[in-house]
């Protein structure tokens, strides 16, 4: 295994106090009643990625009440055949810090060494809610082929925002704009390139897809605008439809207007026209792709972290993902309610257990 933990130590994180955990490099199977903190493992986990983990929270949801006196994560991470030590934490609520092998990092170092894909039931509703959550979804997995997109998207919103900012005092002057356009347009650019590569990485992918999960087709839909081409074409754009923003209070062109478009392939029926059960098989397959995709680029498979995913899926489907999950050799934290919807992992997966013990989550080996 070439990306996996062997530890993971949480402190006054949400409803653990203390957890210790000392995991080798298969499949973790967490089970326990709901509410009992098995989601809350794998939000720590997936805070060895850049940004608020997946349940997209600030750093002071996190803590543990009533103590509210800060949270703290500490990983030792098998990467790439190197060993890193990893922290991550927040004192009184104050933004996350980390520190990798002893010395203080930015979020965006976590992107180099590792890769961390998630599929929550959150994501369910995924087709069938507005386009920001599908932008959300693609720029997640944009972000785990190109570390640096998560630097350049913030770069394209804090442009966007000052401009925003003048289109709805109207100021008018142009010599006020033309900064913020450049920036815009450079950083829009590369957003937009982004995605088209891990669009085509992930369409690859999924023709190597070795279960019955079905392929979606996917199309970035580049807004009522259009998404002009190049940097130059954007910071044309963004002159010419001056006017109009001016009238809308906002900026109406560039990669913020795009939405995901997802087709079931076989079918040729838009994802968000299927049925529940064939769209929660279509988020796995894109999970999958992604995870193959990675496996092949960047020269391991993610840290794959699954909530739930097996109390959704018929007993056909549970079984073929474990076996891909097993194919591709890796690490992924999975919960559910019992040890039952494990069976088919057998020996393949390790075993925890979490329960509640007077308010406080107990994770222990079955």
């Amino acid at each position: 295994m070439a990306l996996h933990l062997t530890s993971l130590v949480l402190s006054h994180f949400r409803s653990h106090k203390v957890a210790r955990m000392s995991v080798d490099a298969r499949p973790v199977a967490i089970h326990g009643p709901n509410g009992a903190g098995k989601t809350n493992i794998l939000e720590a986990v997936s805070l060895l990625s850049p940004g608020r983990g997946l349940r997209r929270s600030s750093a002071e949801d996190m803590t543990r009440r009533p103590e509210a006196v800060g949270w703290k994560i500490s990983t030792v991470l098998n990467s790439l055949q190197q060993v890193h030590e990893v922290e991550t934490w927040s004192e009184n609520g104050s933004a996350r810090q980390v520190r990798i092998d002893g010395k203080a990092a930015a979020q965006t170092a976590l992107g180099r060494i590792a890769r961390v894909l998630w599929l929550i039931p959150a994501m369910d509703r995924l087709w069938i809610e507005g386009a920001e959550g599908r932008r959300r979804f693609l720029d997640r997995m944009t972000l785990s082929f190109v570390p640096d997109h998560a630097q350049v998207s913030l770069e394209y919103e804090k442009a966007m925002r000052e401009r925003n900012r003048l289109l709805k005092d109207m100021v008018r002057d142009p010599h006020w704009y033309a900064a913020l356009e450049t920036r815009m347009a450079e950083t829009g650019a590369a957003i937009h390139a982004n995605r088209l590569h891990a669009l085509d990485e992930l369409a690859q992918a999924q023709g190597d897809a070795l279960t019955t999960f079905p392929a979606a087709d996917l199309l970035l839909e580049p807004g009522e605008l259009g998404m002009p081409e190049g940097a130059d074409g954007l910071r044309a754009a963004l002159t010419d439809n001056r006017a109009r923003d001016l009238g809308a209070g906002r900026t109406l062109i560039g990669p913020h207007r795009a939405d995901l478009f997802g087709v079931y392939a076989t079918k040729g029926v838009p994802a968000k026209d299927c049925s529940t059960g064939e769209q929660k098989a279509l988020l796995v397959s894109l999970i999958l792709a992604n995870a193959r995709a990675l496996a092949r680029d960047f020269g391991a498979p993610p840290l794959l972290l699954l909530d739930e995913v097996g109390a959704h899926l018929d007993a056909g489907r549970r079984a073929a993902l474990y076996d891909e999950i097993s194919t591709l050799g890796a690490q992924a934290w999975m919960t559910g309610t019992g040890p039952e919807l494990f069976e088919t992992m057998g020996t393949r997966a390790q075993y925890l257990h979490v329960s509640d013990v007077d308010g406080a989550s107990v994770v222990a080996r079955p």
